[in-house]
C-alpha cells in the first residue's frame, strides 16, 4: 500500500483561531475552492457572481474594488497557504476571483455584458490561468508568499482581458 502524493490533507477549520478561520475560508473562496476536482475552476465559476456587482459599479470603481480586492488578496492568500502549510495550494481561490473579475473590465467598460461574453470571459481566464503562457509561469515559480499566488492570476485576468478588449477594438473599429 503506498501514499498517496494527490491527496490534500483536509483543512481542520476547528483547530484554528476564529481569525484564522475567517481568512481561511476567504481565501478557498468561501468553500467553492473546496471542490474535489477543479477546484480553481469552481472558484473562478464562483466569481462570475461578482459581476452584478462590477456592473452595478461602473468601471472606475470596479477597477477600484478589484485594486483592493487584489491587494487584501495578497494577505489573505498568503496566510492561508501558511495556515494550510502549502504554497498556492489548488483549494486557495482568492486569486481567481482577482483575475476572473479582471478579465471583464473591457466588457464593463464597453458596457458589452452578456451570456456568450460571461461564457468566453470564464473559458479565456481558464485558459490563461491553467495554460500559464509567459510571464505567468515565471511568476508562479520564482514568485512566492501571498504576492506570487494573487500575482499569476492577475496577469491572468489581464491577458484575458486583453483579448476581449483587441477582439473589440477590431470588430469596432
Amino acid at each position: 500500500m503506498g501514499i498517496n502524493i494527490l491527496h490534500k490533507p483536509a483543512i481542520n477549520f476547528k483547530a484554528m483561531s476564529w481569525t484564522d478561520r475567517l481568512i481561511v475560508f476567504s481565501g478557498v473562496g468561501f468553500g467553492s475552492g473546496l471542490a474535489p476536482k477543479a477546484p480553481g475552476t469552481f472558484g473562478s465559476a464562483f466569481a462570475l457572481l461578482f459581476i452584478p456587482i462590477w456592473l452595478h459599479l461602473g468601471f472606475l470603481n470596479s477597477v477600484f474594488a478589484i485594486a483592493i480586492m487584489s491587494l487584501i488578496g495578497i494577505y489573505i492568500c498568503g496566510h492561508t497557504a501558511k495556515v494550510m502549510r502549502v504554497h498556492d495550494d489548488g483549494r486557495i481561490v482568492w486569486d481567481e476571483f482577482a483575475g476572473q473579475s479582471i478579465t471583464f473590465l473591457p466588457l464593463i467598460y464597453l458596457g458589452q455584458m452578456n451570456w456568450l461574453w460571461l461564457l468566453i470571459g470564464f473559458a479565456l481566464f481558464r485558459l490563461f490561468d491553467v495554460w500559464k503562457p509567459w510571464p505567468i509561469r515565471v511568476i508562479d515559480r520564482q514568485v512566492g508568499g501571498g504576492f506570487g499566488i494573487m500575482l499569476d492570476d492577475i496577469i491572468a485576468g489581464l491577458w484575458a482581458a486583453l483579448c476581449i478588449w483587441i477582439y473589440f477594438y477590431f470588430t469596432m473599429a
